[in-house]
């Protein structure tokens, strides 16, 4: 007996692909709309790609891709045996810290807080 596939169902894949596309969008300090305008789609489509409602296409996710400035294989990355993820705090404040980060201009301040976290993380 064949097995049949949903091809309109998301399942954990999508899903996973959907967490790394709003990660990478969040660490750029972009916006869903702003996402949504540049592969041209719509605001609601763009959110249904990132909860991983609905299924990215090949040629979407290139596009996505391209817009993000990262290679395709980085929404798979870490994909291997246990393909969903549990965001917690401490993985959305990194992303939240490093979205801040790359909006300051001033490369001293960024050379600054740069050094606070290393002696942060040194800190026994």
């Amino acid at each position: 007996m064949s097995q049949t596939v949903n091809k309109k169902k998301a399942d954990d894949v999508d899903r996973f692909v959907g967490e790394k596309i709003r990660e990478r969008r969040i660490m750029l300090g972009l916006t869903q709309q702003e996402l949504a305008h540049g592969i041209g789609v719509t605001y609601q489509q763009a959110h249904k790609y990132e909860q991983g409602v609905n299924r990215v296409s090949a040629g979407r996710l290139f596009e996505i891709a391209r817009m993000l400035n990262t290679p395709v294989e980085f929404f798979f990355d870490g994909i291997g045996g246990e393909t969903q993820r549990e965001s917690n705090p401490r993985e959305r404040m990194g992303l939240e810290l490093s979205r801040h980060f790359s909006m300051i201009r001033n490369e001293k301040y960024q050379e600054a807080i740069s050094s606070l976290a290393r002696a942060l993380a040194d800190e026994k």
